[in-house]
């Protein structure tokens, strides 16, 4: 790997401070998300997730000001899998399927990543939905618009159907509705919650049922 140097040519050294605030950032978001799970967000204290997490309660107001910013971050995060701000489609592995030389390679490869974040998101999906619904302040502060996750999955769907194997009768607007719905937290809930599919179980038919619907050669 490259030394990493500063603007004089020297080596540049780590940033020790920012290490630590994102290694304490990261504690009270696991502290949190795993409070929240077992509590619910009304029942759990800002105390709670400070004592948890190993620091000061007034560490965690510093860093996220008040709890609905804290449940927030913990969504956010849980989608992403880290405290980075990156966006889902500039994520590697968005990128490297997109990137997949035919429609069934990056359809294998899209499951898959996603079956990674609804693995994540799928434990707090109760907590959203009673959360929001007991604070609508939460709900603002996701910006009104086009879903986000039906965003990513329209731009999967634009790779898709420029691929040698795409169906030619189905267009991206079409694909991405197939993506959305069959991707969703929800469908993903019926089979892995309440009916006891694996998740591999839940992957290996979604990526199926997507590929024989749009896709041509999918034997």
């Amino acid at each position: 790997m490259d030394e990493v140097k500063g603007s004089d040519g020297n080596p540049k050294r780590p940033d020790k401070r920012a290490e630590r605030s994102r290694r304490t950032r990261e504690k009270i978001v696991a502290a949190a998300r795993d409070l929240f799970i077992a509590q619910g967000y009304g029942a759990t204290s800002l105390q709670e997730v400070a004592d948890r997490a190993g620091v000061a309660v007034q560490t965690v107001y510093f860093v996220f000001r008040n709890k609905r910013a804290l449940f927030k971050d913990v969504v956010d995060t849980s989608i992403a899998g880290d405290v980075e701000p990156v966006a889902t489609m500039d994520r590697d592995w968005f990128r490297a399927a997109c990137a997949e030389p035919t429609g069934a390679g990056q359809l294998r490869a899209h499951v898959r990543g996603v079956r990674d974040i609804l693995g994540r998101v799928a434990p707090i999906m109760p907590l959203i939905a009673a959360a929001t619904a007991t604070d609508p302040e939460i709900a603002a502060q996701w910006p009104a618009g086009p879903d986000p996750r039906y965003t990513v999955q329209r731009a999967a769907a634009q790779a898709l159907t420029s691929k040698p194997d795409a169906r030619r009768d189905v267009d991206t607007a079409r694909a991405a509705d197939l993506l959305y719905g069959l991707l969703s937290p929800e469908l993903y809930l019926i089979f892995v919650r309440d009916r006891g599919w694996s998740p591999e179980a839940w992957e290996e038919w979604a990526c199926a049922a997507l590929t024989a619907h749009l896709c041509t050669d999918h034997e």
